[in-house]
């Protein structure tokens, strides 16, 4: 199986203090044994490639910088974040908090 990849999206965001910019990955058609599963029915992906990154959180005066770059695949809480319709890709922006681990 090939896995399917996805343009970054056109439309320029520039999330604020300690937020990212994510590209969902897309899921694979999914089939359990000869059933076949419908959209409606699937789990929101919680992994997908960062594609914004906000400058960092004030904290006492200083800014904290950002340990997530651009490009970067994460693995983000399932019910985090806020999706956002973008030139026909759906985008979340998310807490750098919210993200639980890099991948690769």
């Amino acid at each position: 199986m090939t896995a399917a990849t996805k343009a970054v999206p056109k439309t320029k965001l520039q999330p604020l203090e300690d937020r990212v910019v994510i590209l969902p990955a897309e899921e694979a058609e999914s089939m359990h044994g000869p059933l076949y599963i419908p959209d409606t029915a699937k789990e929101k992906p919680t992994q997908g490639e960062v594609v914004a990154v906000g400058p960092g959180r004030i904290e006492k005066g200083e800014r904290i910088p950002m340990e997530l770059a651009v490009g970067d695949r994460v693995i983000y809480g399932k019910y985090s974040g806020m999706p956002y319709q973008a030139g026909g890709d759906e985008l979340i922006i998310v807490k750098a908090s919210d993200v639980l681990a890099k991948i690769g």
